[in-house]
């Protein structure tokens, strides 16, 4: 009775809502052919995420997570699937070739993990799990937007950039397809 009191704390209940959450929300932007839709299930797995890096009181990977991917990454895909299709415009199907080497590749790529995660030998070390919970988050932030040496003001900006020239590139082909159907 002792295990499963033990398996059945608040942490762990919660963990396995999030993990629900997070797998049917990913499995279905998958499998969704509105891509509106598709885009939905898939802010709904990133924050799911974000609520798992929560619980385990990563509060900056958490922010990151939410100001990165569900804030920019996803809006992006927003704004380039309304420049590009109908909102309302099912994808296009995929052929039943394609689905089974989706499914193959997939599977592959679960074993591939399981067999990793089960082969290696995670040695808890107290020392860095105190260092890692005393980083002052000031010095960290001035560390990822500074400008001297040994900070990285400069990966921000160009990733900016990649996005703005992504931004640029969409409204180009949608331009161009509406002309094509004009």
């Amino acid at each position: 009775m002792d295990t499963l009191s033990a398996l059945l704390t608040g942490n762990n209940i919660l963990f396995a809502i999030l993990t629900v959450v997070v797998l049917c929300s990913a499995l279905l932007s998958v499998l969704t052919e509105k891509l509106m839709h598709a885009a939905f299930y898939l802010f709904l797995t990133l924050v799911g995420i974000a609520a798992m890096y929560m619980q385990m009181q990563y509060e900056f990977l958490a922010g990151a997570q939410l100001s990165v991917y569900a804030g920019g990454i996803l809006m992006l895909f927003i704004f380039a699937i309304v420049l590009v299709h109908h909102i309302g415009e099912n994808s296009e199907s995929v052929s039943p070739k394609k689905k089974w080497i989706a499914a193959i590749a997939s599977i592959s790529g679960v074993i591939l993990c399981l067999i990793t995660m089960y082969g290696t030998n995670f040695n808890v070390n107290p020392e860095a799990d105190e260092l890692v919970k005393n980083v002052n988050m000031e010095t960290l932030g001035y560390a990822l937007l500074g400008t001297g040496k040994n900070q990285y003001l400069l990966p921000f900006e160009a990733t900016g950039i990649l996005l703005l020239a992504c931004i640029i590139g969409a409204v180009v082909i949608a331009n161009k397809e509406k002309e094509d159907k004009a």
